[in-house]
């Protein structure tokens, strides 16, 4: 428990359209790919792409999507972070509140929330929901919440949780989610990230020597990791099979959810799907740890269209392992990452 009432925390999550309707679907599409750090090209070419050719071919499909994996209570993602929320809330007993990066509740209406209900507030501990970091993810939730909390003078000092992919806890949390579907019988894991384009990871190199540059840059030592998306979700993975007790032939990683034609991180898990049935894998387990919370991109990108494509191509058992959602050693996990960050010791 930590015992600081002048203390807050707020799990911030990517955020998901407020309903399955076309233009609250196309609302969103908007503001995600619109987003400097998703799509880095310049502003009017980034704006005659998006609003002029991605969101109008994709909005509908999109629409439809999110509807085969909505739930009664919402998005799965919103339902999830705020039971999440409680749960954490419930662990260290100070006040939890949730923002995401695109849509509600902006971190604005956080913000203005917490100092309403706690006008004593000296300090928020802003959680990522992004273990890894990528311009596209970790960088643009981060660097949103910190220009709001500057713009608009908010009295209370904002600290940010680093990248945990490595954290032990994390790890710990991960590898014992999904023990359970470990220990049936299984020819193949797959950990299957969310992709990024090639150039991101160029582009992201503080060394701008380093990723992509040497030979298994990933495991040579260099300040570059810090913020090298592949270097870090390769880390994640590793750590995970070895504390799991997998083979290195019985897993691998791949990269998912590509958009448009420039070349991303590979391989493809769409590729993946297609060639390990005819490389004799039949039993198929399914991981997106870049995932804390499951979405559309593992329910249904995944769980629906993943399935079918493995299947399809002559597997003939499919397992979507589920994100960490709620479990109790990721909600252990985040209090430990939070009081790190208030300065307690640990219990």
């Amino acid at each position: 428990m930590v015992a600081k009432s002048d203390t807050a925390i707020i799990l911030m999550n990517l955020g998901s359209p407020d309903s399955t309707a076309v233009p609250d679907v196309k609302k969103y599409l908007l503001e995600f790919l619109m987003d400097k750090r998703v799509i880095d090209y310049p502003w009017l070419m980034r704006k005659l792409l998006v609003g002029g050719i991605i969101v109008p071919r994709r909005a509908e499909k999109s629409a439809e999507a999110y509807k085969s994996i909505w739930w009664d209570e919402g998005s799965p993602l919103i339902v999830l972070t705020r039971q999440l929320q409680k749960a954490v809330w419930h662990d260290l007993e100070i006040p939890v509140e949730i923002t995401m990066r695109y849509g509600t509740p902006s971190p604005q209406a956080t913000y203005d929330k917490l100092l309403k209900e706690h006008p004593g507030l000296k300090e928020v501990i802003l959680v990522p929901l992004y273990p890894h970091y990528a311009m596209s993810s970790y960088e643009t939730a981060v660097e949103y919440a910190k220009d709001i909390h500057r713009k608009k003078r908010y009295p209370f000092e904002l600290k940010i949780v680093k990248p945990y992919y490595d954290r032990p806890e994390y790890i710990n949390a991960l590898a014992e989610s999904m023990r359970p579907y470990i220990e049936q019988e299984f020819d193949y894991l797959l950990f299957s990230y969310h992709g990024v384009p090639v150039r991101h990871i160029r582009k992201g190199d503080v060394t701008g020597s380093h990723c992509l540059k040497i030979n298994d840059c990933c495991h040579v030592a260099s300040k570059a990791h810090t913020r090298c998306y592949r270097h870090q979700v390769i880390i994640t993975s590793e750590l995970v099979a070895e504390k799991l007790g997998i083979p290195k032939q019985k897993w691998g990683v791949s990269f998912q959810s590509r958009l448009g034609r420039e070349e991303w991180i590979k391989p493809y898990t769409a590729d993946k799907f297609e060639q390990l049935p005819k490389e004799g894998v039949k039993k198929l387990l399914v991981a997106c740890p870049a995932f804390v919370s499951d979405c559309l991109e593992t329910l249904e990108e995944i769980g629906v269209e993943g399935k079918h494509s493995f299947i399809s191509n002559g597997g003939d058992s499919f397992t979507m392992i589920p994100c960490l959602n709620t479990h109790p050693l990721w909600v252990k996990t985040i209090g430990a990452l939070v009081k790190e960050e208030i300065g307690e010791a640990v219990s």
